[in-house]
Order: structure tokens, then sequence, then C-alpha cells
């Protein structure tokens, strides 16, 4: 392998690494924030949620994709948002074998409580960092993935 390429290697370790990490810091301050408002919700459960918020009626297989997620798991933590009355499943006109998932005023009440912490978590992470370096790395994440699903 020439250097050029194991540098690159290298770097592209790094850079997943270090996305991970930003998940993880994602996570643990979510998980403080519902623990001192005493939420009844996971991280997992907030990321379905966040999902409905831009796209309420989403079926679950889209979700699943988005959230990167197999079916099974989804349909586990659909079934807990339900069990909280968050989201109810209602068939799909145009596919009876589908459900759509929908926010109930339960779960859009709750959306109040989170965006302000959400905001607020991103304007952390992005302290000191210029919108166009940010474009930057979202276009290169986004080539990454791409070259992976070929």
């Amino acid at each position: 392998m020439t250097t050029t390429i194991q540098n690159t290697v290298s770097l592209a370790r790094d850079l997943t690494r270090a996305m991970n990490e930003t998940r993880n810091y994602l996570r643990q301050y979510l998980q403080v924030k519902i623990k001192e408002h005493e939420v009844d919700i996971t991280f997992e459960l907030l990321e379905i949620l966040g999902y409905l918020y831009w796209k309420d009626g989403a079926n679950q297989q889209e979700i699943a994709d988005r959230l990167i997620k197999d079916k099974s798991s989804m349909t586990y933590l659909i079934d807990g948002l339900e069990k909280r009355e968050m989201v109810e499943r209602i068939e799909d006109p145009n596919d009876r074998r589908s459900k759509l998932i929908y926010l109930t005023e339960k779960a859009k009440g709750l959306e109040e409580m989170l965006s302000p912490w959400i905001t607020e978590i991103y304007e952390k992470a992005t302290e000191g960092v210029k919108a166009s370096d940010i474009k930057k790395a979202l276009q290169l994440v986004q080539k990454m993935n791409e070259n992976l699903r070929k």
C-alpha cells in the first residue's frame, strides 16, 4: 500500500471514530436532560420522534432506513412509543399491509421541551466552526457513504 493510500485510510478511520464519538456525546447530553426532567423516553425513541417531527406519517420501513435500524428493532421501538401514547399506527390508504406512524398530541407537546435541548447541543458543538466547513464535511461523509453503498 502506498503512503498516500495509507494516510487516506488512517484519516478515514480517525474521521469515523470522531463521528462515533460525537454521536456518543449527543446521546450522553440528551440522556442527562431526560433524567433531569424525568421524561419517560430513551435516546433511541427520541431519534424516532425527531424523524417524525420532520416527517409525520412516515412508514416504519422509511424510519428504519433513515435511522439505520433493522425492521424488528424498529417494531419494538415503535411499540414502546405507542405504549407511551406518543405515536399511533394508522393503515396506509395506498397499501393496506403498511402502517403509517403519526405523532400524538402528547408527543407534539414534548417537542416544545426537546427542541431547545437539540438547539443547545448543536450550538455548543458548532462553536467556532464555519458553516462552510460543516457543509464540506457533510459532502465528504455523504461521498464516503455513497462509495460504501456501491
